[in-house]
């Protein structure tokens, strides 16, 4: 219960602002947010660091980005200083995810195990480039791997316990750590056949 509420009083990332748009202030940002105007939706955001506050107003929208007004910025050079900073909200602004949904920000860390529970790593990342969802992990030695994150493919996440299992296909994960393989018999030699 206590991983749960660490992992719900975590901030989530709500976009990125990609750069400046025009010349009073307004910015270009991604939206991670599944309406993009939503980005706007829950209250003031803060920077990766905490320290800075905006509050959005989305005037606009550009070959799948929003067009954000922020309190405080009022030209360019100002727009331009933000390019690449991360928005961040509060994860318990947010309303609950319907079920089989999920905020990236609740999985990551959770364990990831094969169906047999072979320990494979934590979750590290969730990332979208555009053909869907792709769940990035680490192991103990480090190396990240990454599954598409469907549901044949993770068939169990349990926010409770911290922990989603994985069924990936044969190959997928040849460089894993190795589940503990069946003896083989040794192969027959005719020649010592009598």
């Amino acid at each position: 219960m206590l991983a749960e509420t660490a992992a719900m009083s975590a901030r989530v990332c709500l976009g990125a602002i990609t750069g400046p748009h025009g010349v009073r202030g307004l910015v270009k940002v991604k939206p991670f947010t599944e309406v993009p105007a939503d980005i706007a939706a829950y209250g003031p955001v803060e920077d990766e660091t905490g320290q800075r506050r905006f509050t959005l107003r989305v005037t606009g929208e550009a070959k799948g980005q929003v067009i954000v007004a922020l309190d405080g910025v009022g030209d360019r050079n100002a727009a331009e200083a933000l390019k690449g900073e991360r928005l961040y909200v509060a994860r318990d602004a947010l309303p609950e995810p319907e079920d089989g949904s999920f905020y990236h920000a609740d999985l990551i860390g959770m364990d990831v195990v094969a169906t047999d529970g072979t320990p494979l790593g934590r979750v590290s990342a969730l990332y979208d480039f555009g053909a869907g969802d792709l769940l990035e992990f680490r192991g103990e030695d480090g190396k990240a791997r990454m599954l598409p994150f469907t549901e044949q493919i993770v068939p169990t996440v349990d926010l409770e316990a911290r922990r989603m299992v994985v069924d990936p296909p044969e190959g997928a994960l040849d460089d894993a750590p190795e589940k503990d393989a069946p003896e083989k018999d040794a192969p027959e030699n005719p020649a010592e056949e009598e």
